[in-house]
């Protein structure tokens, strides 16, 4: 197979993107005081600008949005700053940069929340932990939202998805996937809310709706994209066995907003792409804006994908943390650098801006 599309320049919204391949939000807890991004971070960013993409790590669109140590937030000047220093380094290099938009729900712990619970669509805790005093622990039990704080939630997003832009990103990701508030509102094993939010597959998909409506309303939807996860069990999420039909309208009413893509995760989060029976190309048959695929990818997967119009671009998660050339090394076939899990989460430089890239 010769690879070619892969690597082909593409337009998406107002931006043209030097190649196919997608940079996936990567969680690397290195957030300083204040939860402002690392003092790496621009330089580790900046060494992956040859993606067509970056999609940042997973960022906080409020205090109460946060469920894990030392991830980066996007509500304070001080953030919105520091991620300025991100985005300009990455643009220096050439390269594009959106920002994932986060609120965990109720992936939390109280310890991170100041002692507040973790909120969520329905008062049940999710089976999975979290990290939290360097170490890992079980998420708190959380509270259900009342009906009156939803709007506020809402308007965080916004406010985020403007903080962004004047921290010089070139769009946001709304982050609907992996069992956290958005998706957990789509779920009916974790939304067993009787108002307007929740007892419907319309009413569940409301809130991811309301978010992506407000967002593109704000920067212009060809600078708004949503990720989601359909049949990922990530984040404690329970599977009805309702998810084509949940999805399938979800992204319908995503296409009504002409938002600039959706990022779907195929199968589970980091794990296989075929456990759970789930038709893909009904959402991009739905969708008329670019459709990123993600999870498994390996070069020919890609092609084959690409090649037959089931996608438009490629994500890659951790290939890109130990090869900041990633697309280099995929474009001429040069093997790949070794991961280091135990540099994964937390720290400084080490595993984070000092994997070597190939000699010229």
């Amino acid at each position: 197979m010769t690879y070619q599309k892969l690597f082909e320049p593409y337009t998406l919204g107002a931006i043209t993107l030097a190649n196919r391949v997608v940079m996936a939000p990567l969680t690397r807890n290195r957030a300083g005081a204040g939860l402002v991004p690392s003092e790496f971070a621009p330089e580790y960013y900046a060494q992956r600008a040859t993606a067509g993409l970056i999609i940042s790590e997973a960022t906080q669109i409020s205090r109460l949005a946060q469920g894990y140590q030392n991830t980066p937030g996007l509500y304070t000047p001080e953030q919105i700053v520091a991620w300025r220093k991100v985005t300009d380094a990455v643009h220096a290099e050439g390269g594009h940069i959106f920002v994932q938009l986060w609120h965990v729900g109720r992936v939390s712990h109280v310890d991170l929340l100041g002692g507040d619970a973790p909120v969520a669509p329905s008062a049940i805790r999710a089976e999975t932990k979290t990290f939290v005093n360097n170490s890992f622990a079980d998420v708190s039990e959380p509270r259900a939202l009342t009906l009156d704080e939803i709007p506020a939630i809402v308007d965080d997003f916004r406010k985020a998805a403007a903080n962004a832009i004047e921290a010089g990103f070139d769009g946001v990701e709304i982050h609907g996937a992996n069992g956290y508030l958005l998706d957990q509102f789509l779920r009916e094993t974790a939304n067993v809310r009787t108002d307007a939010y929740g007892g419907s597959i319309e009413n569940r998909a409301r809130l991811l709706i309301e978010v992506a409506d407000a967002i593109a309303q704000q920067i212009g939807p060809e600078r708004t994209g949503v990720r989601l996860s359909p049949v990922s069990p990530a984040g404690g999420v329970l599977l009805s066995g309702n998810e084509q039909a949940q999805f399938d309208y979800t992204v319908e009413q995503l296409d009504k907003l002409d938002i600039v893509y959706i990022h779907v995760i195929e199968g589970a989060t980091a794990g296989p792409r075929d456990a759970v029976q789930f038709d893909y190309k009904t959402l991009r048959n739905r969708f008329r804006n670019s459709y990123i695929a993600n999870n498994g990818y390996d070069l020919t997967l890609a092609e084959q994908h690409l090649a037959s119009n089931e996608a438009d671009l490629i994500a890659f998660g951790r290939p890109f943390i130990s090869n900041p050339d990633l697309v280099k090394r995929l474009n001429t076939g040069a093997p790949l650098n070794p991961l280091d899990p135990d540099t994964l989460y937390g720290g400084g430089a080490k595993g984070y801006v000092d994997y070597p890239a190939l000699k010229d």
